[in-house]
C-alpha cells in the first residue's frame, strides 16, 4: 500500500512491452548502421575503382601494321612517305584514322621510320627532294631525312622515330603519337 492507500499492482506486461520497445530500436539503429556503411561504400567505389585501375589494367597490346609488301620495291637512299588507316578501339566505338610515316633506307635491309609531323606544333612535314631534308611548310622546320635531327627552325627536338621491323621481305612499323611543342618525348 501507498501513503494515499492504493494499493500497488505488479504489471507485468509494462516490462515485457518496454523490451519489445528496445529490440526494435536496436534493430533500427543495427539497421540504419548497415545501410549508411552500404551508401558510403558505393560513394566510396567509384573513387577506389579510379585509384586502383592502373594496377588491374592489361597491358596494351602492341599493334603493328604492314606497310610494304616487298622490300626490293622502295627507293634506296630516298624517304619515302607512306599512308595507312588504323582502326581505333575505345570502348564500344571503333574509328579509323589516316596515318603517315616517312620511312628510310640504305640498304633495303634496315629501315628507319619518323612520324610525319612536325615536333613543333603538329603540321605534315613533307619532303623537298631538291635540298635532300623534310621541310615543315608552317614554320620552315627543316629535319635531315637520315636521322630526323632538326636542321633548322623553331622544332623543340627531332622528328619522332617510331619501331620498325622487316619480317620476310615485308615491312611493319608500329604507330605512336607524341606531344608536339616540348623538348622531350612524350607519348600521348
Amino acid at each position: 500500500m501507498t501513503e494515499q492507500g492504493v494499493p500497488l499492482t505488479r504489471d507485468d506486461s509494462a516490462p515485457e512491452e518496454s523490451r519489445k520497445v528496445l529490440r526494435r530500436r536496436r534493430f533500427l539503429v543495427t539497421l540504419s548502421g548497415v545501410l549508411g556503411a552500404f551508401a558510403g561504400l558505393l560513394a566510396t567505389a567509384p573513387s577506389l575503382m579510379a585509384l586502383f585501375s592502373p594496377v588491374f589494367r592489361k597491358p596494351a597490346a602492341s599493334r603493328w601494321t604492314k606497310v610494304i609488301d616487298d622490300v626490293n620495291t622502295v627507293d634506296v637512299g630516298v624517304p619515302f612517305k607512306v599512308d595507312f588507316t588504323e582502326t581505333i578501339n575505345d570502348a564500344w566505338i571503333e574509328t579509323r584514322a589516316l596515318r603517315s610515316v616517312w620511312l628510310y633506307t640504305d640498304d633495303a635491309v634496315s629501315f628507319r621510320a619518323f612520324s610525319s609531323v612536325c615536333t613543333h606544333l603538329g603540321c605534315s612535314v613533307g619532303h623537298d627532294a631538291e635540298q635532300k631534308r623534310f621541310h615543315c611548310p608552317c614554320h620552315h622546320g627543316l629535319f635531315d631525312v637520315k636521322t630526323g635531327e632538326v636542321l633548322g627552325g623553331p622544332p623543340p627536338r627531332p622528328l619522332d622515330s617510331l619501331p620498325v621491323k622487316v619480317v620476310d621481305g615485308e615491312v611493319f612499323i608500329q604507330h605512336l603519337t607524341f606531344r608536339t611543342g616540348i623538348a622531350s618525348k612524350v607519348e600521348t
